[in-house]
Formats: C-alpha cells, sequence, structure tokens
C-alpha cells in the first residue's frame, strides 16, 4: 500500500517528508510499546502509535520504517521532526484512535506481521 493511500484512509495531516508519500509499505504494526516493535515487526511497516519522544524515531529508524502515523492527535516534538527528516521517514498524524486506525489499514487490505507462536 503506498503511503499516501494510508494518508488518505485515515485523513492524515503529513507532517515532514511529503516526498515519501508514493513509496509502498506492506504491514503494519500499532504500538505503544518500542520494545514490541524491535521484536516483531519486519519488512517495510508502517508505525502507528501514540507515544511521542524520539525513541520512535530512532526504532522506526532501525527497523528500516518507511512511515509512522501519530494516532488521538498526537504531534511529534521538532526534534523528532528533525530526526525523522534526516532519516527520510513520512510522519503523519490523524485524530482516529488507534484501534480505529489499524481497523481502517487492515480492512483496506495491509496486513499484519505474523507473530510465531511458543
Amino acid at each position: 500500500m503506498k503511503i499516501r493511500t494510508i494518508k488518505e484512509l485515515l485523513d492524515a495531516k503529513v507532517i515532514c517528508c511529503e516526498e515519501g508519500l508514493e513509496r509502498h509499505v506492506y504491514s503494519a504494526c500499532g504500538s505503544d510499546m518500542m520494545s514490541d516493535v524491535l521484536a516483531y515487526v519486519k519488512d517495510q511497516a508502517v508505525l502507528l502509535t501514540g507515544l511521542v519522544n524520539s525513541q520512535v524515531i530512532r526504532t522506526a529508524e532501525m527497523m528500516d520504517m518507511n512511515c509512522i502515523v501519530f494516532v488521538r492527535s498526537k504531534m511529534p516534538t521538532a526534534e523528532m521532526i528533525e530526526l525523522a527528516r534526516d532519516s527520510g521517514i513520512v510522519l503523519l498524524a490523524t485524530n482516529k484512535r488507534m484501534y480505529e486506525a489499524c481497523g481502517l489499514l487492515y480492512s483496506n487490505g495491509l496486513v499484519g506481521n505474523r507473530v510465531k507462536h511458543v
């Protein structure tokens, strides 16, 4: 799914890196726990989160993510925007709650990563 489609489905505002809207993401992850993101995310994923601190950007960078969507009208700090811009990570913000945002993306074909059961 193109990041532009995610923006439209979530009625999201582009915060930075608008030039990346034509890139594709292949899965999504909704979490406020960066340890879960590090453990379970693979492929070119979009991260949906309500967490607003620089670790979100650093985690996305480490996991080679193309896009972060801040839910619940959360807005990143200037420092976070600069970090994302330096890494080319598209930042979006939506007023939707995480449950609704994830549901919209899933129902429109964006899958989650499969979790292996122990």
